[in-house]
């Protein structure tokens, strides 16, 4: 079967407002059409990682890529959160949001189809009991026993990624550098240094995905420049100072995907292992918000006068209800089925955000820092 990248026809570059406005139309239409041009709100996004559940930001951004009141001005993301980035990215550099919208479906079926191929599938007890999860998969038991006891180093000595193929039949990543019409960052984690490294739009490519995506206990280290990368969860999930520091839009819109909280305590030794995970890649986000925090309070009571720091407008879209039902084993299950099934969540928990919050954007946070995450 032949893969091939989304090459629609890009239709012809979209007349900014001001120059679709012209100063020949009735006055009565003239004010719709202005009216209409400053209704539209500017947003980052902040996506985070966590493999095949990544599907649920997919659903997210298709949702808002619909809704043409919202612009897009920069993304940074980490792992699953930084190809959903870069292909979005690259559809909309070839065919604006129709084009986003297909380049994330077909990347998303290129993962499902590369995933049918191998051996890790659930099995007929796990598709039963339909929770989406692998634990009842002899091959995923193995898997999982092998990796405790063998770097990928030694269990994959061909460095062979299935992912580097999707990637590359997804983008094109020089036409990406080339014409991106986002800020684009993409977080990475130096071995050697342990601080967070941030890809930006001339540096995208496919290592620099690869190398936000990479677990060390399933993949080789990337090595960019003679550095070597581990997966940016653990530095940046996703970092949100680059959107502060290089994005005039104040809002920022986080899509979660590790659950912040869990109810229940932990008793067996995948969940104890998955909980720690899950409070390590939301470590770093938690650490910003606290900046975020302290800073928005100084601007608040007027403690900085001279306009060096702006106030940053936080919200976030999640489903921790659902997130928290899936163990970790379902964030290496790709198949259809399932990444579907989330994609649907995410779609109508951007509806539901969107009805609920899309007028405070650009005037306050729809969220609470200090209760979601001090």
């Amino acid at each position: 079967m032949t893969l091939e990248r989304t090459t629609d026809d890009a239709p012809p570059a979209r007349p900014t407002p001001e120059a679709a406005i012209g100063s020949a139309e009735p006055g009565a239409a003239l004010r719709r059409r202005r009216a209409a041009a400053a209704a539209v709100k500017t947003i980052n996004l902040a996506l985070q990682g966590g493999g095949a559940h990544g599907a649920f930001a997919w659903g997210v951004l298709d949702r808002l890529l619909e809704d043409e009141r919202i612009a897009f001005e920069g993304i940074s993301a980490t792992s699953a959160g930084a190809m959903n980035a870069a292909v979005m990215a690259y559809g909309l550099t070839e065919g604006g949001r129709a084009g986003a919208k297909t380049a994330l479906a077909s990347f998303w079926r290129r993962i499902s189809h590369a995933a049918s191929l191998g051996p890790l599938q659930p099995s007929f007890v796990d598709r039963l009991m339909h929770n989406h999860a692998l634990e009842h998969s002899p091959v995923f038991q193995m898997f999982d026993l092998m990796s405790r006891m063998f770097s990928p180093y030694q269990l994959n000595p061909g460095n062979f990624n299935p992912l580097r193929q999707v990637l590359e039949q997804s983008v094109d990543f020089e036409r990406l550098q080339q014409a991106c019409p986002v800020e684009l960052f993409l977080s990475a984690t130096n071995v050697r240094t342990g601080k967070v490294k941030v890809f930006r739009n001339a540096e995208i490519c496919a290592d620099a995905v690869l190398a936000s995506a990479c677990l060390p206990f399933m993949f080789h280290a990337v090595e960019i420049d003679g550095e070597a990368y581990w997966d940016g969860g653990y530095m940046g999930n996703p970092a949100i100072y680059p959107l502060i520091y290089h994005c005039a839009s104040a809002d920022v819109v986080v899509v979660h995907i590790n659950p912040m909280t869990r109810p229940e305590l932990p008793r067996l030794a995948h969940e104890i292992m998955n909980r720690i995970n899950e409070i390590s890649f939301n470590s770093s986000l938690m650490r910003e918000m606290r900046a975020i925090a302290f800073v928005s309070k100084l601007v608040d009571e007027g403690k900085i006068a001279d306009g060096s720091l702006k106030k940053v407008l936080i919200h976030a879209i999640s489903a921790d209800e659902v997130m928290q039902k899936l163990s970790v084993s379902s964030k290496l299950n790709a198949d259809w089925e399932f990444l579907t099934h989330l994609q649907a969540d995410g779609r109508a928990h951007a509806e539901a955000w969107l009805e609920q919050h899309f007028e405070q954007l650009g005037r306050s946070s729809t969220i609470d820092i200090r209760t979601a995450y001090l």
